[in-house]
């Protein structure tokens, strides 16, 4: 069957068998927080009523029940139900928040309108506070139990991708990596595959265009990614299509993808759609606010922990003896030099442990070098980190110095961590989009450390990240990174390793297909470049 004319039939057989139990799988979870939001928000009205905090506060039956509706509908609206729902515990409760308030003041405009009643906007706050508790708590045991169930593939959807290039592979490397979509990749539909020498393949190809419904029907697939592919948009357009006439969901990764920002807007020239994608605000004016604000809580911060810094120090200088600060020239916003402090965690020098190191990562992304050979546990293996430098890198104390760069104005509180001056000058030229990265200033914290991206993570992870933070920017988003960070710090894993020493890396995550049996799970390779490639893990240089 030629490529232009392919005939999707549907044959009796393919999905019979699967259908029902692939409606239940890509609904669950949808309907489950659904429900769980309803349930919940009953129950608020129902302790509203019951502790109405104060004489006059309790809502009527039908007030209620407009009000539970209204608060539903918001988060229907703001995509809290869609058909794939990324279990992300900080935006689910600022969309829980939003969605309170909004149905409040609706309902207190339309309540004043229809009856006038003085009491009205004091019920509604009972019953909005009591909504907003509830439903955040409920989306807190349920968000945690989903997850559990995606890592383990209790309830991981099935997914296909369709094209084994180099984006379709890193998609396949992401969902293996990252569990909070709930896809399961399956394998690769793709008449001619690329050949990538230098990424071994990490999912099979299970057939080509032609094969999609016995690969539906056989994987129980419940939903497919549309990759890049050298089929033309024509084909792919009928493989789209021919996927919504089996029930299998799709998603699209576009082209420029890098430029696809969370805030873009469509226009429309009849069926033509034209997104517009507004440039970085790296140098707006609140980005200017950012800054000065910044200054602000550095002073108020250094002025406060100025005991706690003390009382650092001096632990510092009586248990080696040597200096208490270390001191490093990096590179911030739009290349220029600054000196970085730290509080000193490690012994020997920057000079001989620390900006050599360039040499070395370089030659891993050429594949010279690969965790757990010789020369890279040599490398490795020269522990260098104090016994209480471990536990300031533990607890993050060992950043608390750069608060200084801040007031300076050299950093910021959050943006991309500053690089070494040989890791800049080696890495600019060679690794894409490096330099996008100085368009900001350096952060204490930011997006890729807070996601597991910091020392013997993927290069171009992090600076994937990081330009996704600066495309990206908002205040919330400032605000979420300062949570999670808090979080980070709370689970003790803000050192990359335990005390600069070899440490195996976790294992890989044991898979099991549709139709098989516990026992015949097999972990899959991982390629170079993938967040968990190395075998090994160990800090960065001071």
């Amino acid at each position: 069957m030629t490529a232009e004319g392919a005939d999707y039939r549907r044959p009796a057989s393919s999905t019979q068998a699967s259908d029902a139990s692939r409606s239940v799988v890509s609904r669950w979870p949808i309907s489950s927080f659904m429900a769980t939001d309803v349930a919940v928000a009953v129950a608020a009205y129902v302790a509203s009523r019951v502790a109405p905090l104060g004489p006059d506060a309790n809502t009527s039956l039908g007030w209620g029940i407009a009000f539970i509706a209204g608060v539903v509908s918001v988060l229907a609206a703001r995509g809290a139900y869609s058909r794939l729902p990324r279990i992300d515990l900080l935006d689910d409760l600022r969309s829980v928040i939003t969605a309170v308030l909004l149905a409040a003041v609706t309902l207190i405009s339309a309540r004043v309108l229809v009856t006038g009643d003085a009491e009205v906007a004091r019920q509604m706050l009972v019953l909005s506070m009591y909504t907003a508790l509830f439903v955040a708590v409920g989306r807190i045991f349920l968000a945690a139990g989903v997850r559990r169930a995606y890592r383990r593939h209790r309830i991981a959807r099935p997914t296909l991708i369709f094209g084994a290039g180099r984006v379709g592979s890193l998609t396949a490397r992401r969902l293996l990596a990252d569990h909070r979509l709930g896809l399961d990749p399956v394998g690769f539909l793709d008449d001619a595959p690329l050949e990538l020498p230098e990424q071994p393949a990490v999912l099979p190809v299970l057939g080509g265009r032609t094969d999609l419904d016995r690969v539906v029907a056989e994987h129980g697939i419940v939903h497919m990614i549309v990759a890049y592919s050298r089929d033309s948009d024509q084909l792919m357009l009928s493989v789209v299509r021919r996927c919504w006439e089996l029930g299998v969901s799709v998603s699209l990764v576009p082209r420029l993808h890098e430029l696809q920002r969370d805030r873009a807007t469509v226009a429309r020239l009849g069926g033509l759609p034209l997104i517009s994608v507004a440039s970085p605000p790296s140098s707006s004016l609140a980005i200017s606010l950012k800054y000065g604000l910044d200054r602000v809580i550095a002073a108020c911060l250094l002025t406060a922990i100025a005991p706690l810094m003390t009382a650092t120090a001096l632990a510092i200088k009586v248990s080696t003896g040597g200096p208490v600060f270390f001191r490093q020239p990096r590179v911030g916003r739009d290349g220029r030099h600054f000196t970085m402090w730290k509080f000193r965690t490690m012994t020997g020098t920057p000079e001989s442990q620390g900006q050599a190191n360039a040499e070395w990562v370089e030659a891993v992304m050429r594949g010279e070098l690969h965790a757990g050979s010789g020369d890279v546990a040599m490398r490795l293996g020269d522990d260098r980190t104090t016994a209480l430098g471990y536990w300031l890198r533990r607890l993050g104390l060992d950043e608390l110095p750069q608060l200084w760069n801040v007031l300076r104005g050299e950093m910021s509180l959050i943006g991309p961590r500053p690089e070494q001056v040989a890791y800049v000058e080696k890495f600019q030229h060679g690794v894409y989009r490096y330099r996008d990265r100085q368009r900001v200033k350096s952060g204490i914290t930011g997006w890729a450390q807070v996601n597991g991206l910091r020392g013997d993570t993927s290069l171009e992870d992090r600076v994937e990240w990081d330009n996704y933070y600066i495309e990206n920017w908002s205040p919330w988003l400032d605000l979420k990174i300062l949570l999670m960070t808090v979080a980070v710090l709370w689970r003790g894993q803000v050192a990359a390793g335990r005390r600069g020493r070899l440490q195996p890396a976790p294992p890989l995550p044991a898979r099991r297909r549709p139709g098989k049996a516990a026992d015949d799970r097999a972990p899959l390779p991982w390629g170079r470049g993938d967040v968990s490639r190395m075998q090994a893990r160990w800090h960065e240089p001071a």
